[in-house]
């Protein structure tokens, strides 16, 4: 009964049965056609057809596998979701890390290498670029191959980039660097959110998405904070350097404690586990398993194999990566929801990427700020995170306790509605204390503030997205990111000549008055949302 115990352990509450199982000679010499069926997590295992001791023509059977490994991410343990959750928002702050770490040497790198701010700011451009393309050939991959593959791959491209950017000597390696950085940490980032999505059902989902949310804006506020300091006390290459130690060890980790969250590619590979199973008992002369007949206590013995459906319902790779390319673009012109959100997140993503450009021109010029200096300002931005991430996590909590929460797809937007109203009046509070005979710390709470309203319209854009496309979510989510960091990436090329042309007061107040016209967007989807929604093709109709 050895292999009995050890196949109920594979599936836990099977009655192993011995007696029901067809061992003539006729059925081993001549064994029925095999059954395919569809497996899904839920689906209760058979008991093989095992007879001990074996008859003649048979041998010992094999081991059965142990299916542990591929159970639900959904029913997995606490400390194993949070522990997936905390390793995911560590190496999204690593990421963030990577856009603001090129900016404190600046001053440096552009007398060396020759070169105007301009075009030395084309290293946080390219980034941008690699960051946002990158996820629309990656994704397939993930569907196909899971998580955990593409995280190792774009862990050691990252770690082989940062090495590349501060052992280069000439403005184009570090520009070739950067590129393919972005493409490393692009994975980081996009794909963080599919993995929550994939341990957590929606309600239970704010708090690890805060949490996500909170460690990309709080890395891109620590990069300068750090970068300033390495800048004044060492060279500028242990900028990179110290950035490639850090994630190296989070690759090892990833490759130690990261497990596979993707469902579909769980469950294939428990088919494929079963599959060989079976093979291996067939093989040693025990054929079939138990099988309720559709009678109550009538049983019948079968040989069966397992497939999953959504590896026949899947289109080839190219074909996946074709409509990875062109749906995003599609729901952006098609889907006003997507056009009006992506507008509103990327113009906020435009203002975080700007301040890198912007809060040492000021701070530099206005309060005679060096470069260490100038990066403790961050430190505004890192305190602002903290407390809207918390923040982000109680309001909703006690919403729900006290049932004023929605459960509608609007539900989430009550809180940004008021929350991103931060951002301008952030840009407005910047812009018009940035005269020299204002204290420093004035525009500098200031940054904090806009930040703020940065994370809000960050977070309910992921939240309200995949509340209202669920199948299409993926692709509404990979348009904004697009767009957004597009977006992010052209902004510090032009805030020079914003600034220095228009006047402190003036640009951030231009940037102010558009960010707060895009506050309407969210009021708009309160009051008007299920009506817009029940015109989409794509909105889901739970969603409705």
């Amino acid at each position: 009964m050895a292999i009995g115990k050890a196949f109920a352990r594979l599936s836990p509450g099977t009655v192993t049965d011995m007696q029901k199982c067809d061992t003539s000679p006729d059925t081993v010499a001549a064994p029925q056609e095999i059954e395919w069926l569809y497996l899904e997590f839920e689906t209760p295992l058979p008991t093989p057809c095992i007879t001990l001791p074996p008859q003649p023509g048979q041998s010992a059977p094999p081991e059965a596998p142990s299916l542990e490994k591929y159970t639900s991410p959904f029913l997995w343990p606490k400390w194993r979701k949070s522990m997936m959750t905390w390793i995911s928002c560590a190496v999204t702050a690593l990421a963030g890390y990577s856009a603001g770490e090129i900016s404190p040497a600046s001053d440096e790198l552009t007398k060396e290498w020759g070169i105007s701010a301009v075009v030395y700011n084309l290293g946080i451009t390219l980034f941008c670029i690699g960051f946002a393309l990158a996820p629309m050939i990656l994704a397939p991959f993930s569907e196909i191959n899971g998580r955990r593959p593409i995280f190792m791959a774009s862990g050691v491209l990252f770690v082989a980039s940062l090495v590349a950017c501060g052992g280069t000597h000439i403005f184009a390696g570090l520009l070739v660097a950067r590129f393919f950085q972005g493409v490393g940490a692009s994975t980081f980032s996009t794909m963080v959110g599919g993995v929550i999505s994939d341990i957590y059902h929606t309600q239970d989902r704010n708090t690890p998405m805060a949490l996500f949310a909170g460690a990309a804006l709080f890395g891109t506020g620590l990069a300068p904070l750090l970068a300033g300091a390495i800048v004044s006390h060492t060279s500028w290459r242990w900028v990179y350097y110290s950035h490639a130690i850090v994630s190296a060890v989070f690759v090892v980790v990833i490759f130690l404690f990261f497990k596979e969250t993707r469902g579909s590619v769980l469950l294939s590979r428990k088919a494929k586990a079963l599959n060989g199973y079976y093979e291996s008992l067939e093989a040693s002369g025990h054929y079939g398993v138990i099988m309720a007949n559709g009678e109550p206590n009538e049983e019948k013995t079968k040989r069966i194999r397992w497939k999953v459906k959504a590896d026949e319902q899947r289109e080839s790779l190219g074909k996946m990566i074709q409509i990875s390319l062109w749906r995003p673009f599609h729901m952006l012109v098609t889907e006003p929801v997507v056009f009006f959100f992506s507008l509103w997140v990327s113009f906020s993503w435009a203002v975080l990427y700007l301040q890198f450009a912007s809060i040492p021109l000021v701070f530099q010029t206005n309060h005679g700020f060096d470069i260490e200096q100038t990066g403790a300002v961050f430190t505004s931005m890192c305190v602002g995170v903290i407390l809207i991430t918390l923040i982000s996590i109680w309001q909703e909590k006690i919403a729900m306790r006290f049932g004023r929460l929605s459960k509608s797809a609007e539900g989430r937007l009550y809180f940004v509605c008021v929350e991103s109203i931060m951002l301008p009046i952030g840009l407005f509070w910047f812009g018009w204390t940035s005269f020299p005979s204002v204290p420093w710390i004035v525009p500098a709470l200031a940054v904090g503030c806009a930040t703020m309203g940065i994370f809000s319209i960050y977070l309910a854009t992921f939240n309200y997205l995949a509340d209202t496309y669920h199948r299409y979510a993926s692709s509404a989510i990979a348009a904004q990111s697009c767009c957004r960091n597009l977006l992010g990436g052209i902004f510090p090329l032009v805030t020079n000549a914003m600034f220095n042309n228009l006047g402190y007061p003036e640009a951030s107040s231009l940037l102010g008055g558009i960010g707060f016209v895009l506050t309407l967007v969210p009021w708009i989807l309160v009051f008007y949302g299920p009506q817009i929604r029940a015109k989409s093709k794509l909105a889901s109709e739970l969603a409705r």
